[in-house]
């Protein structure tokens, strides 16, 4: 039974108020569901779902979600992916659907529940596996915690949400900063006489595949990146996975600079670049990306890939996508070598760099200041729903 304490406040025991959704479809677009989310759609901090994939180009998942929902990724919890859904749809087995039990908890309030340390450490905690470590609803089910009263549920989540709309302001900058800098790039190129030129004859070697292993299920001190380290902007930290350090794996260690490239994803994402820009020695990439290692004396490794990223070098990319599966195209190294890509000089290069970068300074700014303001967001979420044992709780 829920333990009241002086402040009014109540211990309680996640499934005391929070529901599990079992709903599921056995053909999604035949019950009208035209949009599908895997974990890889779900952005660790971001409560929002940016990303998705289509129900008609094919999925296995059954799972469905309604807007309102909170959506929270069992499968390596660490990453603390929850969402909010804001639309129907249908999504991975790895993700738990979550909506209140009843109205002793507000729908609001669910999502920053969610997002505590202490519900992550309870989920991490209790994940077992060693492929993919996975929590249970069962473990989820008897996680405790304190539950203000409705007034003051009301009180924080209006807190919370102010400092997470903050958060979104900024990331709608980021993504307007992200587009300015693709559509400068392709003006400067535009105004030029550029040469088109194969890829494969600008490489100094073949596109080479990574090297994919078995996650371990505690750190190893060495690391391989997940496909979702590559978005539609470049290269994104912190999307890693733990793996033994084989010879495989030495030999496929990242140096800060390599150019990379997805080869293996949905449609609308496969062949994705981006540049490892970190300085270590503990990441290696997967088989699912290749490494383009371009003649740096006639392409520039920041020019590829900002072409790379245009409209006309991802229809180039996509052209290639082919397999068997309806949601996992792949690209192949043949294919890679045969994109036309409008060269210039490297002056040219250098000069279109150099304009692009300030683009570039200002995505960075704004990536910090959205990592701050979730920080801030974090530290607001501990201290008023998690209060000490002191106060009475």
């Amino acid at each position: 039974m829920p333990e009241k304490s002086k402040m009014g406040w109540t211990r309680v025991a996640f499934v005391d108020v929070v529901q599990l959704c079992c709903e599921r479809s056995g053909d999604p677009a035949e019950d009208g569901y035209d949009r599908y989310v895997g974990l890889e759609h779900l952005d660790p901090g971001d409560m929002k779902i940016r990303r998705w994939g289509n129900v008609q180009d094919g999925t296995t998942f059954t799972n469905v979600f309604r807007a309102g929902q909170v959506l929270f990724g069992k499968r390596r919890a660490y990453q603390r992916k929850v969402a909010v859904a804001d639309f129907d749809g249908i999504c991975s087995g790895d993700i738990y659907v979550l909506k209140p039990r009843n109205d002793q908890l507000l729908p609001e309030l669910l999502p920053f529940i969610c997002q505590t340390d202490g519900f992550f450490e309870h989920a991490v905690g209790t994940s077992a596996g060693s492929l993919s470590p996975r929590t249970n609803w069962e473990s989820l089910a008897n996680y405790e915690f304190a539950l203000p009263p409705l007034e003051e549920q009301r009180r924080i989540a209006d807190l919370v949400h102010a400092a997470d709309n903050s958060a979104e302001a900024l990331r709608d900058l980021l993504e307007a900063e992200r587009v300015a800098e693709v559509s400068l790039f392709k003006e400067l190129v535009t105004r030029r006489n550029a040469e088109v030129v194969s890829l494969g004859s600008l490489l100094t070697e073949p596109p080479r595949n990574g090297c994919s292993a078995t996650e371990t299920s505690t750190p190893t001190g060495h690391w391989v990146l997940a496909l979702s380290a590559l978005s539609k902007w470049g290269y994104r930290p912190g999307e890693l996975k733990p793996v033994e350090k084989t010879d495989a794996m030495s030999a496929a260690v990242l140096k800060s600079g390599d150019l990379l490239i997805s080869r293996s994803n949905t449609r609308q994402l496969v062949g994705l670049p981006g540049i490892f820009d970190e300085i270590r020695s503990d990441v290696s990439w997967p088989d699912t990306m290749m490494r383009l290692t371009p003649d740096e004396s006639r392409l520039k490794r920041r020019y590829l890939e900002l072409f790379l990223r245009t409209p006309e070098g991802r229809r180039q990319v996509q052209s290639f996508a082919a397999g068997t599966s309806a949601s996992m195209k792949k690209i192949n190294s043949t294919n890679v070598k045969k994109l036309l890509i409008p060269l210039l000089k490297p002056e040219a290069q250098d000069f279109i760099e150099i304009k692009v970068e300030s683009f570039r300074r200002a995505c960075n700014f704004t990536q910090r200041r959205i990592s701050e303001s979730l920080d801030f967001k974090r530290t607001l979420l501990n201290q008023t729903l998690l209060p000490t044992a002191r106060e009475g709780i």
